[in-house]
């Protein structure tokens, strides 16, 4: 499903004021809705073979962002998904770490203690939600605390949730000042991640549409949801980021990362994901560097598909961890 790229030139100035901003995305290619889930659903078809497979489920396990976003979490419960993050099958060490270890900023530091511990200092990221997470209700200097604390205590990566009210009112350059802001805020340590919450914005035209608006402000990566709302990551709408960050690249030179979260549960599924990034952004992509698996119970999954290769037989129930 292609979509035609904006020039670099045609970027230049696209941000000076409000209405430049919204002339450029409301420019933007509008979207075939049928034609995208038609080749979503197509994509997802493909079938893997048995070698490409197990390359497949390891490569997945290496772009989990291993997430606990509870508000019961312990710090205990943080240190075993730390240890967890580092050697996912302690009975398999060839098995791959994960990219990161995803928890609020409060727990920035445990995470970071427990992945040393483990000996996946360097090997293992911090990510930390940020910026009033998941509903971004919250004054600019309250987020950018949010940013700071999490980046002081240690974060590699911060996940910020854009102001969805903002957005879908059409004030575009709050929402675009609010993602430079916290970018700054990041400051050379930590890489931005940008959620839209896609689910909430109603259209696949609104994601276009926020995928070059996080794009244009400084996203290192553009992420589809925060996992708290019903619809979260599809085919579709990882589909239609992927060709954004195509697009973006084409026009700027600029590559950034694409991170589906929350409902990708199965091996299967992330397999299907995978797909979706070779055959549309392409194998640029096929690395944790850019792209990323937001999820939890998806490790368990990837681990045991990964012992069915390699025994010839499930595991049993207590083969994993429950997180």
């Amino acid at each position: 499903m292609p979509t035609t790229a904006p020039t670099a030139h045609a970027l230049s100035d696209v941000t000076a004021s409000d209405g430049s901003l919204r002339r450029f995305l409301h420019g933007l290619p509008g979207v075939d809705a049928v034609g995208l889930e038609a080749r979503a659903a197509s994509l997802g078809t493909r079938s893997i073979k048995t070698t490409a497979k197990a390359y497949a489920i390891d490569l997945a396990i290496s772009m989990v962002d291993l997430t606990t976003l509870e508000g019961a979490d312990t710090p205990g419960k943080v240190r075993a998904l730390g240890a967890k993050a580092v050697h996912p099958d302690p009975t398999d060490r060839s098995a791959p770490a994960t990219a990161a270890v995803c928890v609020y900023p409060d727990l920035v530091g445990v995470a970071k203690e427990a992945i040393a511990a483990a000996g996946g200092a360097g090997k293992v990221k911090v990510a930390s939600v940020a910026t009033a997470f998941p509903a971004g209700r919250a004054p600019l200097e309250v987020k950018l605390a949010d940013v700071r604390a999490a980046v002081a205590a240690g974060a590699d990566e911060v996940d910020m949730v854009i102001d969805r009210g903002a957005f879908l009112a059409g004030r575009y350059l709050k929402v675009y000042d609010e993602v430079r802001a916290v970018k700054e805020a990041c400051g050379t340590s930590a890489r931005l991640k940008v959620i839209f919450e896609t689910g909430e914005l109603s259209t696949y035209d609104n994601i276009r549409r926020a995928s070059w608006l996080g794009m244009l402000a400084g996203a290192d990566f553009i992420k589809t949801s925060t996992g708290k709302v019903a619809v979260n990551a599809t085919p579709a709408n990882t589909l239609l980021m992927l060709e954004a960050v195509r697009d973006f690249r084409a026009a700027t030179g600029v590559q950034v990362g694409v991170k589906p979260a929350g409902g990708i549960r199965t091996s299967k599924d992330a397999v299907k994901f995978l797909v979706l990034v070779n055959e549309t952004a392409g194998e640029g992509w096929l690395d944790p560097h850019w792209f990323r698996f937001g999820a939890s119970s998806l490790l368990n999954d990837l681990l045991m598909q990964r012992q069915k290769l390699a025994t010839g037989r499930y595991s049993g129930p207590d083969y994993v961890t429950v997180d």
